[in-house]
């Protein structure tokens, strides 16, 4: 029984000796290294805003945040922007039926763009140990599984995914989870922001082309006599010669609009003449898309 004891103990040290340095070498990586040295990237690559919304549970029940901070490091290093996490956190907390927008599409993109995000990565990461221990031996495998979306939040469509798993060895609950959490999280999210930032670059180009698509969202509209005021108005501004309607869910709607002027002095013209009773805020003004909440014109 030692003998077999012995060559089981032999056999995990091994795993988790590969497991331990492929962690290694990713922490290897330098922060300020190049967004093309780092990922490959064309030099005209465009990187998109991006949330994240990704509901983590090791051991089944208690919640974590690996896959996160490992997708928040990749984008980073790929010189992209990323909402802040811990407001995103803060609010789902005071309303859980948040998470419950994440299997629909069209709720996960009306969140994003509450945050000014251009994409919102939605998911799951589970970590569960086996039932059995090997042998007689405190070890045991713990497998994760993480499965991700990456969802355009103008139009809910979804532009990349990716779904990987990772079983490791491991004495303890916790760090076998976590390790199980962060092999799986870092095939997923290597394997999903190619993908997005090939697809995204290609939608802000083809938004941009001639300079003359521009998508206006607005927030805040939560009685349909507002959406009504906000398009009327959109197409009486000087410069906008289309307006077209993407989508309107969870109050905020999404326009795209045919322009002849840079969304810069388009969103000046918008904020400077909004429709009767209401107001603009400005949350952000990026090439080929605009921000905007609504307010009453009193508060």
């Amino acid at each position: 029984m030692r003998k077999t004891y012995a060559v089981i103990m032999a056999v995990a040290l091994v795993f988790n000796g590969c497991i331990t340095r492929y962690i290694e070498v990713d922490r290897s990586v330098p922060q300020d290294q190049s967004a093309a040295t780092d990922s490959g990237l064309a030099a005209d690559t465009v990187m998109p805003r991006v949330m994240l919304l990704i509901d983590e549970k090791s051991l089944g029940t208690i919640a974590t945040s690996e896959v996160e901070s490992l997708a928040v490091k990749k984008i980073r290093q790929a010189k992209g922007t990323v909402v802040d996490q811990d407001m995103v956190r803060a609010n789902v907390k005071r309303n859980q039926q948040l998470l419950k927008s994440v299997g629909d599409s069209r709720g996960a993109a009306a969140m994003g763009q509450e945050y000014g995000a251009d994409v919102i990565i939605v998911g799951e990461a589970v970590a569960k140990p086996s039932a059995r221990r090997i042998a007689e031996s405190n070890l045991r495998t713990y497998e994760a599984v993480v499965t991700l979306r990456a969802i355009r939040t103008d139009t809910s469509e979804t532009i990349a995914s990716s779904s990987e798993s990772a079983s490791v060895f491991a004495l303890e609950d916790v760090s076998g989870g976590s390790k199980a959490l962060k092999i799986a999280g870092g095939r997923s999210v290597e394997a999903l922001l190619p993908d997005m930032i090939t697809e995204w670059t290609s939608i802000a180009k083809s938004l941009s082309k001639a300079g003359s698509a521009i998508v206006v969202s607005v927030g805040g509209v939560d009685q349909m006599w507002k959406l009504k005021k906000i398009r009327e108005k959109l197409e009486q501004i000087e410069g906008i010669t289309k307006v077209t309607q993407r989508s309107f869910a969870s109050g905020a709607v999404v326009f795209e609009v045919e322009a002849s002027t840079a969304s810069e002095v388009l969103a000046e013209k918008i904020v400077s003449n909004p429709p009767e009773g209401l107001k603009y805020q400005s949350l952000g003004v990026m090439r080929a898309k605009i921000e905007l909440r609504a307010v009453s014109s009193g508060s």
